[in-house]
This record gives C-alpha cells, structure tokens and sequence, in this order.
C-alpha cells in the first residue's frame, strides 16, 4: 500500500514532504505517531495504532512519521521522545502524549477528541 492508499487497519505514512498533505489538510481528526524503526515502545504500540485505524475509519486517520527521516516534522511540533502521539484537527494540533498507550488507554484519552 502507498501512503494514499487506505484499508482496514491501515497507518499511512508521512514525511516532511508530504506531511501538509497526509496531515494537515485531511477532512478528519488525524493521530500521527511520532516514531521510529528502532523505538521498542513504538513497535509495541504499532497493533493498537492499526486496530484504532480499522475501527475509527472514516472518523480517524492514523498515520506514522518516521523521525529519523522526517526531522523538520519533528522539530516544527517539539518532539523530543518517540513515541509521541499527536492529534491534528484542522491542521492544528490539539493533544498529545509520550509513551506507548494500552488500546484501552488510547481510547480513553482520544474519547473526547472524535
């Protein structure tokens, strides 16, 4: 799948370049981790990104950014550990944390965003 394609339990991708795009001109609240190939915690949290995606679609995009590869994304939004969760709503951030979440607890604290 490419980064415009979507599915059941699909995590687009983004990059700086494509970041504008992915992100902030969606229709819907988008949840970006902030992440990386080699973080433990953002491999662990990958299962509960992918379940969220499949059962918020058409409500949620979920999408992945790799820091390593994207820095100006990182840096415009001040992400200093990875996994950060960030949600977008109209191209402007409206909550965020550090650290993998239970599917749970991600529920919990996106309740009120969706």
């Amino acid at each position: 799948m490419t980064a415009t394609e979507t599915g059941p339990g699909h995590l687009a991708e983004a990059t700086d370049a494509t970041f504008a795009a992915e992100v902030l001109a969606a229709g819907v609240p988008v949840l970006v981790e902030f992440g990386a190939d080699w973080c433990p915690p953002c491999r662990q949290i990958e299962p509960v990104l992918r379940e969220l995606a499949r059962e918020e679609e058409g409500r949620l995009k979920v999408v992945r950014l790799d820091v390593d590869h994207s820095p100006s994304a990182q840096s415009a939004y001040g992400v200093l550990s990875v996994p950060t969760l960030m949600v977008f709503r109209d191209g402007e951030p409206v909550w965020s944390a550090v650290g993998a979440r239970t599917g749970r607890r991600l529920r919990e604290e996106l309740a009120g965003l969706l």
